[in-house]
């Protein structure tokens, strides 16, 4: 299950994890599944040439599964996260949680592998419960000084007065599902007439909403992780896209263009790059992060958090760990090393 003799850390000093035994876990429940799975697929791909036990591991609504690298399926148990292989319990060093959206990405997941004391890649439970939530992720970052968009927030049961909502965000905006990514439940509204449809669509992937004013500027996305006992800033990406904004479409169709490294002006990457440590930094984020930015006047204004950022062939961060010089290999590896010097 290993890469055996063409395993590229045989004279590495990761070569000592050699018996580590690594889930990658996808799936969940959420319109993400299939983006998650194909997240969790390239990053198992990856680390079969690691110096790992790698196994795949299945989060679905009704059944857990762990999977081998020769495809055998193998039940999962709940209760201590474990499975049984040629009559061996096996149990899990560390998880690399590639679950985009729920329980993933929004701290269940997270807590649950901490009530069991198994280390895992993404940050806290507490901390994803934070940023998985828009509103209140943006609240914490206006606290700490970064620009953010003019907002209103409405639940589903409210009274829904457009008039109020144009008065107080304008024209255009976003009609935002608080809670869920991949720009699921997201729409651009152009006109007042419009706005209600799109708080009908909305809900029906949240009965939470977060209605933003559309800031108009230049769009760009900024890994963040904890490497080799440091925090790095990831080189830039810019995102034009084809459509009014960088949708489903976009990020996972081939509808946009990725410019990595961005081509700014060196205050303006100077002063992303210093905004998304910090709040890498003072949120307690851990793992990989990914925070997006649009510039309006030459200041960046934060969008949002992602901390359980995509890892498919499309993704954005194994395109800013190319133009950092760090194959997808390495990086994987030494956000796991960090993950287990933890428990250590």
């Amino acid at each position: 299950m290993m890469g055996g003799n063409s395993c590229p850390f045989q004279n590495d000093y990761y070569f000592y994890a050699m018996r580590k035994i690594i889930g990658v876990a996808s799936g969940g429940f959420s319109s993400e599944r299939e983006i998650s799975k194909m997240s969790g697929q390239v990053v198992f791909d990856t680390l079969l040439e690691s110096p790992y036990e790698c196994y795949q591991i299945d989060i679905a609504s009704k059944q857990w599964t762990v999977k081998d690298v020769a495809g055998n399926n193998y039940p999962l148990e709940k209760g201590n996260f474990g499975f049984t292989l040629e009559g061996k319990e096996k149990q899990f060093d560390c998880i690399v949680n590639m679950i985009h959206g729920a329980p993933g990405e929004n701290g269940q997941f997270a807590g649950y592998l901490e009530m069991l004391n198994i280390p895992h890649t993404s940050c806290p439970s507490a901390v994803a419960a934070l940023t998985y939530n828009k509103r209140d992720c943006l609240a914490v970052a206006s606290a700490m000084g970064i620009p953010t968009a003019k907002r209103f927030t409405l639940n589903q049961g409210e009274v829904i007065s457009p008039d109020i909502i144009v008065n107080k965000v304008g024209l255009p905006c976003f009609v935002k599902a608080n809670r869920a990514g991949s720009s699921f439940g997201v729409y651009k509204v152009f006109e007042k007439e419009e706005l209600l449809p799109a708080i009908e669509k909305a809900f029906e992937e949240d009965h939470q909403l977060l209605i933003e004013s559309a800031l108009e500027g230049r769009e760009i996305t900024v890994g963040v992780l904890e490497w080799e006992n440091e925090v790095h800033v990831l080189p830039i990406t810019e995102i034009i896209s084809e459509n009014d904004f960088f949708d489903y479409q976009a990020k996972y169709e081939g509808k946009s263009k990725e410019i990595t490294p961005a081509q700014l002006p060196l205050d303006w990457e100077e002063s992303t790059k210093h905004m998304a440590k910090q709040l890498y930094t003072k949120m307690g984020l851990s793992g990989i992060s990914r925070s997006e930015f649009i510039f309006q006047d030459g200041v960046p204004h934060l969008l949002e958090i992602n901390t359980i950022p995509g890892m498919t062939l499309q993704s954005i961060i194994p395109q800013q760990a190319k133009a950092a010089g760090i194959p997808l290999l390495k990086l994987l590896v030494g956000v796991i090393e960090a993950s287990l010097s933890k428990k250590a």
